[in-house]
Protein backbone atom coordinates (compact mmCIF):
# COMPACT_ATOMS: atom_id res chain seq x y z
CA UNK A 1 0.00 0.00 0.00
CA UNK A 2 1.54 3.35 -0.99
CA UNK A 3 2.19 5.85 1.80
CA UNK A 4 -0.45 8.45 2.46
CA UNK A 5 0.99 11.87 1.71
CA UNK A 6 -0.81 14.97 2.96
CA UNK A 7 -1.12 17.55 0.21
CA UNK A 8 -1.19 21.07 1.59
CA UNK A 9 -2.54 22.26 -1.75
CA UNK A 10 -5.83 20.52 -0.95
CA UNK A 11 -6.23 22.44 2.29
CA UNK A 12 -8.29 25.55 2.64
CA UNK A 13 -6.08 28.65 2.46
CA UNK A 14 -7.60 29.97 5.69
CA UNK A 15 -6.53 26.76 7.45
CA UNK A 16 -2.98 27.01 6.20
CA UNK A 17 -2.56 30.67 7.01
CA UNK A 18 -4.89 31.23 9.95
CA UNK A 19 -4.34 34.59 11.60
CA UNK A 20 -4.42 34.88 15.38
CA UNK A 21 -6.25 38.06 16.32
CA UNK A 22 -8.29 37.04 19.37
CA UNK A 23 -6.23 38.93 21.96
CA UNK A 24 -4.67 42.31 22.50
CA UNK A 25 -0.86 42.29 22.56
CA UNK A 26 0.61 40.53 25.60
CA UNK A 27 2.69 42.89 27.70
CA UNK A 28 5.07 41.95 30.53
CA UNK A 29 3.55 44.65 32.74
CA UNK A 30 0.21 42.83 32.60
CA UNK A 31 1.56 39.52 33.91
CA UNK A 32 1.27 38.36 37.50
CA UNK A 33 4.42 38.51 39.60
CA UNK A 34 4.49 34.71 39.88
CA UNK A 35 4.02 32.32 36.93
CA UNK A 36 1.62 29.90 38.64
CA UNK A 37 -0.74 32.80 39.36
CA UNK A 38 -0.61 33.77 35.69
CA UNK A 39 -1.17 30.17 34.65
CA UNK A 40 -4.20 29.97 36.94
CA UNK A 41 -5.64 33.08 35.29
CA UNK A 42 -5.25 31.54 31.83
CA UNK A 43 -6.73 28.20 32.95
CA UNK A 44 -9.72 30.09 34.38
CA UNK A 45 -10.11 31.94 31.08
CA UNK A 46 -10.00 28.62 29.19
CA UNK A 47 -12.73 27.28 31.45
CA UNK A 48 -14.90 30.34 30.79
CA UNK A 49 -14.24 29.96 27.05
CA UNK A 50 -15.83 26.51 27.17
CA UNK A 51 -12.79 24.32 26.56
CA UNK A 52 -13.76 20.68 27.12
CA UNK A 53 -10.68 20.02 29.27
CA UNK A 54 -9.17 23.38 30.24
CA UNK A 55 -6.60 21.66 32.48
CA UNK A 56 -5.38 19.19 29.83
CA UNK A 57 -1.63 19.33 29.26
CA UNK A 58 0.96 17.30 27.39
CA UNK A 59 3.62 16.04 29.80
CA UNK A 60 6.96 14.98 28.31
CA UNK A 61 9.52 12.80 30.10
CA UNK A 62 12.82 11.14 29.21
CA UNK A 63 13.62 7.62 30.39
CA UNK A 64 16.91 6.07 31.53
CA UNK A 65 17.81 5.27 27.89
CA UNK A 66 17.26 8.86 26.77
CA UNK A 67 14.00 8.03 25.00
CA UNK A 68 11.50 10.91 25.22
CA UNK A 69 7.78 10.26 25.44
CA UNK A 70 4.76 12.49 25.83
CA UNK A 71 1.13 12.06 26.81
CA UNK A 72 -1.89 14.18 27.70
CA UNK A 73 -2.84 14.27 31.39
CA UNK A 74 -4.97 16.58 33.51
CA UNK A 75 -3.45 19.21 35.76
CA UNK A 76 -5.09 18.78 39.15
CA UNK A 77 -3.61 21.67 41.17
CA UNK A 78 -1.26 24.62 41.00
CA UNK A 79 0.42 24.25 44.35
CA UNK A 80 4.06 25.29 44.24
CA UNK A 81 4.05 23.96 40.69
CA UNK A 82 1.95 21.90 38.31
CA UNK A 83 0.40 18.83 39.97
CA UNK A 84 -0.84 15.67 38.27
CA UNK A 85 -1.56 12.10 39.43
CA UNK A 86 -0.65 8.76 37.92
CA UNK A 87 0.54 5.22 38.53
CA UNK A 88 4.15 5.24 39.77
CA UNK A 89 4.82 2.05 37.78
CA UNK A 90 3.48 3.46 34.50
CA UNK A 91 5.82 4.39 31.67
CA UNK A 92 5.95 8.01 32.81
CA UNK A 93 6.37 6.97 36.43
CA UNK A 94 9.37 4.80 35.54
CA UNK A 95 10.84 7.60 33.43
CA UNK A 96 10.46 10.06 36.29
CA UNK A 97 12.11 7.62 38.69
CA UNK A 98 15.14 7.51 36.39
CA UNK A 99 15.12 11.16 35.35
CA UNK A 100 12.98 13.35 37.62
CA UNK A 101 12.50 16.23 35.22
CA UNK A 102 9.60 17.02 32.91
CA UNK A 103 8.04 19.56 30.58
CA UNK A 104 4.33 20.31 30.26
CA UNK A 105 2.49 22.18 27.52
CA UNK A 106 -1.04 23.60 27.65
CA UNK A 107 -2.84 24.60 24.42
CA UNK A 108 -6.17 26.44 24.26
CA UNK A 109 -7.19 26.94 20.64
CA UNK A 110 -10.24 29.03 21.48
CA UNK A 111 -8.01 31.55 23.23
CA UNK A 112 -5.03 31.27 20.84
CA UNK A 113 -2.80 30.70 23.86
CA UNK A 114 -0.26 28.18 25.06
CA UNK A 115 1.91 27.73 28.16
CA UNK A 116 5.11 25.69 28.55
CA UNK A 117 6.37 24.63 31.99
CA UNK A 118 9.78 23.04 32.60
CA UNK A 119 11.39 21.89 35.82
CA UNK A 120 12.32 19.19 38.29
CA UNK A 121 9.65 16.75 39.44
CA UNK A 122 8.91 15.62 42.98
CA UNK A 123 6.41 13.18 44.42
CA UNK A 124 3.66 14.48 46.66
CA UNK A 125 3.40 13.18 50.20
CA UNK A 126 1.29 9.99 50.43
CA UNK A 127 -1.25 11.73 52.67
CA UNK A 128 -1.85 14.40 50.01
CA UNK A 129 -2.26 11.78 47.30
CA UNK A 130 -4.70 9.85 49.47
CA UNK A 131 -6.88 12.92 50.03
CA UNK A 132 -7.11 13.51 46.29
CA UNK A 133 -7.64 9.79 45.59
CA UNK A 134 -10.68 9.68 47.87
CA UNK A 135 -12.14 12.80 46.25
CA UNK A 136 -12.41 10.97 42.91
CA UNK A 137 -15.51 9.08 41.74
CA UNK A 138 -15.60 5.55 43.13
CA UNK A 139 -15.27 4.04 39.66
CA UNK A 140 -12.08 6.01 39.05
CA UNK A 141 -10.69 4.81 42.37
CA UNK A 142 -11.39 1.21 41.39
CA UNK A 143 -9.74 1.69 37.99
CA UNK A 144 -6.56 3.10 39.58
CA UNK A 145 -6.47 0.29 42.13
CA UNK A 146 -6.91 -2.35 39.41
CA UNK A 147 -4.78 -1.00 36.57
CA UNK A 148 -1.19 -2.06 35.99
CA UNK A 149 -0.86 1.05 33.89
CA UNK A 150 1.14 0.82 30.65
CA UNK A 151 1.51 -2.98 30.95
CA UNK A 152 0.06 -5.28 28.26
CA UNK A 153 -3.25 -6.97 29.08
CA UNK A 154 -4.54 -10.33 27.87
CA UNK A 155 -7.92 -8.81 27.04
CA UNK A 156 -10.26 -6.02 28.03
CA UNK A 157 -12.49 -8.66 29.61
CA UNK A 158 -9.71 -9.78 31.96
CA UNK A 159 -9.23 -6.21 33.16
CA UNK A 160 -12.96 -5.74 33.69
CA UNK A 161 -13.08 -9.02 35.63
CA UNK A 162 -10.39 -7.76 38.00
CA UNK A 163 -12.31 -4.48 38.33
CA UNK A 164 -15.41 -6.45 39.31
CA UNK A 165 -13.42 -8.44 41.87
CA UNK A 166 -12.15 -5.25 43.49
CA UNK A 167 -15.63 -3.73 43.43
CA UNK A 168 -16.93 -6.76 45.31
CA UNK A 169 -13.98 -6.76 47.74
CA UNK A 170 -14.59 -3.11 48.63
CA UNK A 171 -18.34 -3.08 48.26
CA UNK A 172 -18.59 -1.53 51.69
CA UNK A 173 -16.22 0.99 53.16
CA UNK A 174 -13.34 2.97 51.77
CA UNK A 175 -11.24 1.90 48.79
CA UNK A 176 -7.58 2.12 49.85
CA UNK A 177 -5.30 4.45 47.94
CA UNK A 178 -2.81 2.13 46.18
CA UNK A 179 0.86 2.40 47.14
CA UNK A 180 1.70 2.44 43.43
CA UNK A 181 -0.43 5.53 42.73
CA UNK A 182 -0.08 9.20 43.64
CA UNK A 183 0.82 12.73 42.71
CA UNK A 184 3.75 14.51 41.14
CA UNK A 185 4.60 18.18 41.14
CA UNK A 186 6.57 19.84 38.34
CA UNK A 187 8.50 22.53 40.21
CA UNK A 188 8.85 25.28 37.61
CA UNK A 189 12.23 26.65 36.64
CA UNK A 190 11.01 28.15 33.37
CA UNK A 191 7.46 29.02 32.30
CA UNK A 192 6.67 30.47 28.88
CA UNK A 193 3.40 32.21 28.01
CA UNK A 194 2.66 32.23 24.29
CA UNK A 195 -0.12 34.24 22.71
CA UNK A 196 -0.96 34.28 19.03
CA UNK A 197 -0.49 37.38 16.88
CA UNK A 198 -1.14 37.91 13.22
CA UNK A 199 1.52 37.12 10.58
CA UNK A 200 3.04 34.55 13.00
CA UNK A 201 4.69 37.39 14.96
CA UNK A 202 3.49 35.84 18.21
CA UNK A 203 4.04 37.15 21.73
CA UNK A 204 6.33 35.00 23.88
CA UNK A 205 7.03 36.01 27.49
CA UNK A 206 9.01 33.64 29.69
CA UNK A 207 9.49 33.59 33.45
CA UNK A 208 12.96 32.36 34.41
CA UNK A 209 13.73 31.52 38.04
CA UNK A 210 16.34 33.91 39.42
CA UNK A 211 18.23 34.15 42.72
CA UNK A 212 15.37 36.15 44.18
CA UNK A 213 12.03 35.46 42.57
CA UNK A 214 11.46 35.54 38.82
CA UNK A 215 12.59 37.60 35.88
CA UNK A 216 10.52 37.95 32.72
CA UNK A 217 12.05 38.01 29.26
CA UNK A 218 10.46 38.54 25.86
CA UNK A 219 11.48 36.01 23.23
CA UNK A 220 11.46 36.43 19.49
CA UNK A 221 8.53 34.65 17.82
Amino acid sequence: MPPIVSDFRAMNTSELHRQYTHNAPLEAAELAAEPMAQLQAWVDAARVAGMIEPTAMTVATVDADGQPSARVVLMRALDGGVVFYTNYLSRKGCALAANPRAAATFWWDRLERSVRVEGAVERLAPAISAVYFHSRPRGSQLASLTSRQSQPMASRASFEARMAENAARYAEGEIPCPEHWGGYRIVPARVEFWQGRDNRAHDRLVYVRAASGWRVERLQP
